[in-house]
């Protein structure tokens, strides 16, 4: 089973949590056991798994990212300008798997699902498959 999420996004940089849908998702399936792989489609916007229940997590995350990873880089050859974004996407990753069990989504308490994006805004699109 795969289905494609539309994602638009507003800000340059967003962390924004898709777990409802994915789950919502997941349980309209009927699946009981298995996987679900949520995978990003693009190369400057990723997936990741952090924490959803203080929402500072997000803004500190994208902050040291930017740290990290300035925009201000005179010497990156890549004609778009976004390298940056390249470079905070490989290091979330483009994909997560997450457990399925009983019907739902083996996430621990403090877990949600992110898709980041690192090179708004823009309009995106996240693939999901469940394999069991």
């Amino acid at each position: 089973m795969l289905k494609t999420f539309p994602v638009k996004t507003d800000h340059h940089d967003q962390m924004i949590d898709i777990t409802s849908q994915i789950s919502d998702w997941v349980r309209e399936q009927g699946v009981k056991e298995g996987t679900v792989i949520v995978s990003s489609a693009h190369t400057t916007a990723g997936i990741t798994i952090n924490e959803n229940a203080d929402p500072d997590v997000k803004t500190d995350m994208l902050r040291r990212f930017r740290e990290v990873y300035p925009w201000e880089q005179a010497e990156d050859k890549h004609m778009e300008g976004n390298t940056a974004a390249h470079m905070k996407t490989s290091t979330v990753g483009h994909a997560q798997t997450i457990i399925i069990t009983d019907g739902e989504l083996l996430l621990g308490t403090w877990q949600g699902i992110y898709f980041c994006e690192f090179d708004g805004p823009r309009s995106r699109k996240v693939h999901v498959k469940i394999t069991s």
